[in-house]
């Protein structure tokens, strides 16, 4: 079983679901799948794929109305992104410290 970061990591790395994502973000409010659709040169079956995608990753809701069903983007599984990237930036900017220090004793 895949953990959420790693899910959430595959949901994103397709530029493609990225779009749909993004425009579900600076939608208004929740788009129709026919309204998803419409603004990109896939097929609805694409859409729907892409979106199941992004659904299991946490990072799309999908709520049934009638025969139509309504996406709204939830960014808050993207917080675990950004905590994972953390540790490495903490990492980097401490192994620079340390060459920065070392280069700076060496020239003493």
């Amino acid at each position: 079983m895949q953990d959420n970061v790693t899910k959430v990591l595959k949901a994103i790395a397709d530029p493609k679901r990225r779009e749909i994502f993004h425009a579900l973000i600076i939608a208004s409010s929740a788009l129709s799948i026919s309204q998803i659709s419409g603004q990109f040169a896939i097929s609805r079956q694409g859409v729907t794929k892409h979106i199941k995608t992004l659904q299991e990753a946490g990072l799309v809701e999908i709520t049934a109305s009638g025969r139509e069903r309504f996406c709204s983007a939830d960014a808050k599984p993207l917080k675990q992104i950004t905590e994972w990237v953390s540790f490495y930036e903490q990492f980097w900017d401490s192994a620079i410290n340390n060459l920065g220090d070392f280069l700076d004793s060496k020239e003493s």
